[in-house]
């Protein structure tokens, strides 16, 4: 996996401000009392750096995290020993899972089902977060929206310089899909190491994921406005889904 090579070096500086891993990970947990899951394993699928692994991990006793880039599992690795949580992590396609045991709770969010691009691959992916997860289990996602991937973030530019880092971000909407380039200067000593990213998303309308849920043999028991409780809108940026398994 190219994308998220060097990026995981500096990923947790760059989202550190626009993601709140307390909240969403409080607001998971309250969810998962609410609905009588059981605290006993965790699964956070495209787990990254371990942010949000750590949050709801300490809840559990065990924990899985399953991620497609290495660097991004060493960080994570890293940051899971220096809290004392133990967890087992896994470097594996998202859509091709096979861990031979089941979770009370599963988690895949900051949009990465929106980096599955292709009909079939959505479906395997859906299918087998079915079979790992328990009868009475929770799998809560989240996505970027149709109206954030195709007017927000697409074919638009953005620029960010703290001193230390400074990316530009290209964006590119085209058929559904918004093609991200982006180009990193990290300072290193008197000088700066550049490196370059690209990355692609996927806008999905919530009619072909809400079918396909269907299909794949889950209830969607409520949607969240970016881990709020707010009614989804025309103008909502980020999507969660709360499942559990169909009867």
């Amino acid at each position: 996996m190219d994308c998220y090579k060097n990026f995981a070096h500096v990923y947790d500086e760059l989202i550190h401000g626009d993601v709140d891993y307390e909240k969403w990970g409080n607001t998971i947990l309250d969810i998962c009392k609410s609905h009588n899951v059981k605290f006993e394993s965790y699964l956070d699928l495209a787990c990254g750096t371990g942010n949000l692994t750590e949050v709801i991990g300490k809840a559990f006793k065990q924990i899985w995290g399953v991620d497609l880039s290495e660097d991004m599992l060493w960080e994570a690795d890293k940051k899971l020993r220096k809290t004392n949580i133990k967890a087992k992590l896994v470097k594996q396609d998202i859509c091709n899972l096979q861990l031979n045991r089941k979770f009370d709770l599963i988690t895949c969010c900051l949009d990465s089902t929106n980096y599955i691009l292709e009909d079939n691959n959505l479906k395997k992916y859906f299918s087998g977060i079915r079979k790992h997860l328990k009868e009475n289990g929770v799998f809560i996602f989240d996505i970027n929206s149709y109206h954030k991937l195709g007017k927000i973030i697409g074919n638009n530019l953005f620029t960010y310089d703290d001193g230390e880092v400074v990316y530009i971000w290209e964006n590119q909407f085209d058929n559904e899909i918004v093609d991200m380039y982006l180009t990193f200067f990290v300072k290193s000593g008197e000088d700066y190491k550049r490196f370059d990213e690209e990355h692609s998303e996927r806008a999905y309308r919530e009619c072909e994921i809400e079918t396909l849920l269907s299909e794949c043999g889950f209830v969607v028991i409520n949607k969240l406005n970016n881990y709020k409780e707010e009614t989804i809108d025309n103008n909502t940026e980020r999507i969660v889904y709360i499942l559990k398994c169909s009867e």
